[in-house]
């Protein structure tokens, strides 16, 4: 079986009913093995146990030049520590879980790079499984995770499911991400959406945008209704009637297709001056409905979603969003994972959006 991450390749036998690491490669097909030091003790002229000391950071028992001639044929053969490999045959392992519920969107693939760059910086190797937000999938993953022996689980937009509910009641080292523990407390990075929902309606009022509309899943998630509240509250706080903002809903699950279907429900002849989009795959959609029904966008209505993913520069000059740091979640993920196994707790990270 050939598995991979963090640009290793891991090929794990199950002989004997139980996994047995045979060989790991990197991504440039390089083998990470012991006979990597083989060929390092060979050019030097040392033992393969010599190297591995200097390797280790254990330089007393090797004089100077030998410890600065293995470094620089080490550095000569490309040749990387293989503490993933050590750690497995030890059984420390060294591997961790992120179960993503949709790889499809670009906010969630962004999370993901982050998170394994940060994990590989921290000499940790990620498995990548979408979830295709369903809660048998998520299970299935979980118990398949637990059984490679993992050594904790970040949960990307988790649902709802008996397997997540018997981690957490186990005490699995879990960070959820953006959507919190649906069982109770526990570790989680993610933002503020109730105030990021305000932020666009306050987008909306410096315009005198006073009859919008927000559009948002029917089977929405925590995250999905806190953005509307935020955007529905502010408006109202700010005197817009709450019957002057149009709430528009659709069913699915892709984003894409539920900002077109929920557009396409708004009124064809008085369509709202602006558009509040909890996601920005629903102004996507939405934006396609809008064009098949003769609307400007943004000359006569103005699309402000929740997301800043990196495309919309180049697919979506017309929407202005309210950016997220995807890309700084990885270090607030790792540092909360390094946190519990070392026996601190769960605790939050609540990072700043910014409307871009």
């Amino acid at each position: 079986m050939g598995t991979r991450g963090g640009g290793i390749a891991m090929v794990l036998d199950r002989g004997g009913g139980r996994w047995k690491l045979i060989r790991m490669t990197s991504s440039k097909g390089k083998s990470l093995d012991s006979a990597s030091l083989a060929t390092v003790a060979a050019k030097a002229g040392v033992s393969i146990s010599t190297v591995s000391r200097i390797v280790n950071g254990q330089t007393r028992r090797a004089s100077p030049e030998t410890v600065e001639k293995v470094r620089r044929i080490i550095e000569e053969v490309g040749y990387r520590p293989n503490h993933v490999g050590r750690s497995l045959r030890r059984r420390e392992s060294r591997l961790v879980a992120m179960l993503i519920a949709n790889l499809d969107n670009p906010a969630m693939a962004a999370i993901a790079d982050s998170t394994e760059a940060a994990l590989r910086a921290a000499g940790y190797v990620m498995f990548l499984c979408d979830t295709h937000d369903r809660a048998d999938l998520q299970d299935d993953y979980l118990y398949a995770m637990r059984s490679h022996g993992v050594r904790g689980y970040v949960s990307v937009v988790s649902v709802p499911s008996p397997g997540l509910k018997e981690f957490v009641e186990a005490g699995a080292p879990m960070v959820f991400v953006s959507r919190r523990n649906p069982y109770g407390p526990g570790a989680f990075v993610g933002i503020d959406n109730v105030r990021a929902g305000a932020d666009a309606a306050d987008w909306f009022l410096a315009r005198n945008i006073t009859r919008p509309a927000v559009l948002f899943p029917a089977q929405g998630s925590q995250v999905t209704r806190e953005r509307v509240i935020g955007f529905c509250d502010r408006m109202q706080d700010r005197g817009v009637p709450g019957d002057a903002i149009i709430r528009a809903s659709a069913p699915g699950l892709s984003h894409v297709d539920i900002g077109y279907e929920a557009a396409c429900g708004l009124p064809p002849r008085n369509w709202p001056a602006g558009v509040m989009c909890v996601s920005d795959q629903i102004a996507y959609g939405a934006y396609r409905a809008a064009r098949e029904g003769g609307v400007d966008v943004p000359a006569d209505s103005a699309f402000v979603s929740i997301d800043g993913n990196r495309i919309n520069s180049w697919l979506a000059p017309w929407l202005s969003s309210i950016q997220i740091p995807h890309d700084a979640f990885g270090a607030e993920i790792v540092s909360l994972l390094l946190q519990i196994w070392g026996g601190g707790g769960a605790g939050e990270r609540i990072l700043p959006h910014r409307l871009g």
